[in-house]
């Protein structure tokens, strides 16, 4: 499947004097992580059917510095993001376009007073323009009927207030959209922010993304979507942890928006 997938670099696009309408942002999970690397393939998938004019920065992307700057070394941040800024702004990138929350809300927020000034938007709120544009048809396809629970990415919810993006599309697919006791701004972290991700857990009587997990397997549902590549692994070891693999799966929107597509 991946073999006809088109992913033209900013470099590629520079020599033949175009300027994409987006540039896609792959973030170091979509890019490393093999279970993220799903998630890329699906969204590049909906780009290439929608024929959106998009482009990636290839190996000149490097980190946003989000896990730096929350560990606290700010220095390393602010060189990584200078970095990134020189990067862009050679480009003339205006618009940006990621599935990553953290991404998403470093490029957004943290990037501008260093000189980075950019239209970041998250990927359920693209794809759902490409909807509200009449680009891109939904259909629930192998969903339809199928009860979803939408985890609240901590970067995307409350940092960024965007809660309808996700739950409109999800709620084209056909489905049953069923909310967590906590959701929207009460919505609980996976366990991974804040660099939470890449250390041990602290001493407790419980795992952070589990918690997370009965939550949401309290509603019953056939799928958890999630719209960050952190949310879906905790939740995914969440799932692991409770034995409810092959019962419950855990998919990010992009996927489930291709998946009923048959991209």
């Amino acid at each position: 499947m991946s073999e006809s997938l088109v992913v033209p670099t900013m470099a590629e696009m520079l020599a033949e004097g175009k300027q994409p309408e987006v540039l896609f942002w792959v973030g170091c999970a979509g890019s490393f992580d093999d279970r993220a690397k799903k998630i890329t393939k699906a969204f590049v998938r909906i780009l290439n059917r929608t024929n959106v004019s998009f482009a990636v920065l290839g190996t000149e992307e490097s980190c946003t510095g989000d896990p730096a700057k929350r560990a606290g070394n700010e220095f390393l941040f602010q060189m990584q993001a200078m970095m990134n800024i020189e990067v862009l702004n050679a480009y003339e990138a205006k618009k940006i376009v990621t599935a990553c929350p953290h991404c998403f809300n470093t490029l957004k927020n943290e990037y501008p007073e260093l000189g980075g000034q950019y239209d970041v938007i998250h990927h359920t709120e693209f794809l759902k323009s490409l909807i509200d544009d009449g680009r891109l048809t939904v259909e629930g396809g192998q969903f339809k009927g199928k009860k979803i629970t939408f985890h609240d990415p901590c970067y995307l919810g409350r940092a960024n207030k965007v809660y309808e993006a996700p739950r409109d599309l999800i709620q084209k697919l056909d489905v049953e959209l069923v909310e967590m006791k906590r959701s929207k701004a009460n919505g609980l972290c996976c366990g991974a922010g804040g660099a939470q991700m890449f250390k041990d857990a602290e001493p407790g009587n419980k795992e952070v993304n589990v918690l997370r997990t009965e939550d949401a397997l309290e509603v019953q549902p056939d799928i958890i979507a999630a719209g960050c590549p952190f949310c879906n692994t905790m939740l995914t070891d969440g799932i692991k942890h409770q034995e409810k693999e092959g019962q419950v799966k855990v998919m990010d929107i992009a996927e489930l928006i291709a998946n009923a597509q048959d991209l």
